[in-house]
């Protein structure tokens, strides 16, 4: 990585010390210019204490919610009509909404449970206690509170922690991993090998539902080498949540992103196709949203679109949220498969690794679907947006 990835470049302050320092008003750093901020047309005054602003940001129930159940099951039991109908669901939710839910997946609502509570169990100890594992932009592994390098940016309301779970030689050592709560590293170890099931099987979807054979995207993304990280988000009670966001606006870089989000608190909002941001309602207490990164736009040549997405922060509650990104392995070049290009929908973009794409996140941080736009348009040079 490039010198100025090796340290912060100024000191981080962790937002939870901020959010607990008794302050009314949030310090500049964290206010968004007003068309990012979160309720420019959605705020009212309600709440509790009678006088504190609310969001009562628009809800969208209608993110498609695909039931896998028949698909986990047996082969020998599995329906083929049924599985059509599943393929053609979750082909139509990739082309119109880039997100989805997922019920009947496969994985134990008790093991979520406990992954949940095991990093909240994390973010509630002192701050001192959580300070040794603070992390660096050269890996990002360990406890942080800010991303991408660009001094004097604006930062985000939150803090994360963020791990590397495979392939087995990319899997963070165990200096990253907190020993308190005690439960905490075997609890995310089994849960990422059950969601990284997960992941697989819905790549086999993704790709039958192109017209691709089944194990097309797997292979073209690494095969068993597909990297898989970890990031648990803590985003503190805000005093004025309609100047921030626990999350800028982005699109996310890899593959598939699995999140499981906290059980009481919504706060992950979607850029619907008219422009509209909308906040997602869990379908229940062990759905999953999954969402298509860029890497997936790319392969298909745009049939499917990654899509747009923030964090709010709330007045009142605290919120927690897991999200498994599904990678391409680093050094693997990816562009849209043959199999999608025709003279009427020419390659939209040039090959590219994953690991070129992804620095250019880590130089500036979340905006908007910059990168891949950016890599769009210098399709020509071929050349990552950085070096433009």
């Amino acid at each position: 990585m490039a010198d100025c990835m090796q340290e912060w470049p100024e000191p981080v302050v962790r937002v939870q010390a901020v959010a607990e320092s008794g302050l009314a008003a949030i310090p500049g750093c964290y206010v968004k210019p007003p068309r990012d901020r979160p309720a420019a047309q959605h705020l009212a005054t309600a709440g509790v204490g009678g006088d504190e602003d609310v969001l009562q940001e628009p809800l969208d129930t209608s993110i498609p919610v695909i039931d896998l159940g028949e698909l986990v099951a047996a082969a020998a039991a599995a329906d083929e009509g049924r599985m059509g109908l599943i393929t053609e669901a979750v082909a139509a939710a990739c082309r119109e909404w880039g997100f989805f839910q997922v019920v009947n997946h496969g994985v134990a609502p008790e093991l979520m449970r406990a992954a949940r509570e095991a990093w909240r169990g994390f973010f509630r100890l002192p701050i001192t206690a959580k300070q040794q594992y603070a992390n660096l932009p050269r890996t990002y592994e360990g406890y942080g509170s800010r991303v991408g390098v660009r001094k004097g940016g604006p930062l985000d309301w939150g803090d994360y922690y963020f791990l590397h779970l495979a392939p087995e030689a990319a899997k963070s050592p165990d200096k990253y991993w907190p020993t308190n709560p005690a439960i905490c590293r075997e609890v995310s170890e089994e849960y990422g090998r059950e969601v990284i099931r997960l992941c697989e099987l819905l790549m086999k979807v993704m790709s039958a539902s192109l017209g691709l054979e089944e194990s097309r995207f797997q292979e073209a993304f690494g095969g068993s080498e597909c990297g898989v990280c970890l990031r648990a988000n803590y985003y503190p009670r805000c005093p004025q949540p309609d100047l921030t966001l626990g999350l800028s606006a982005h699109s996310d870089p890899g593959v598939l992103t699995v999140l499981l989000a906290d059980e009481h608190v919504r706060g992950l909002q979607v850029r619907r196709a008219d422009g509209e941001w909308v906040t997602v309602q869990p379908a229940r207490h062990d759905a999953f949203i999954v969402n298509v990164g860029d890497q997936i736009q790319i392969l298909s040549n745009s049939v499917y679109k990654s899509v747009e997405h923030r964090v709010i922060v709330n007045a009142r509650e605290e919120r927690i949220s897991l999200a498994l990104f599904y990678n391409p392995r680093g050094d693997v070049p990816i562009a849209p498969a043959p199999e999608v290009v025709t003279q009427e929908r020419p390659s939209l973009y040039p090959p590219m690794t994953f690991d070129e794409y992804r620095a250019y996140i880590r130089k500036n941080g979340p905006r908007g679907k910059a990168q891949l736009d950016g890599v769009e348009q210098g399709q020509a040079a071929g050349t990552p947006p950085e070096n433009k």
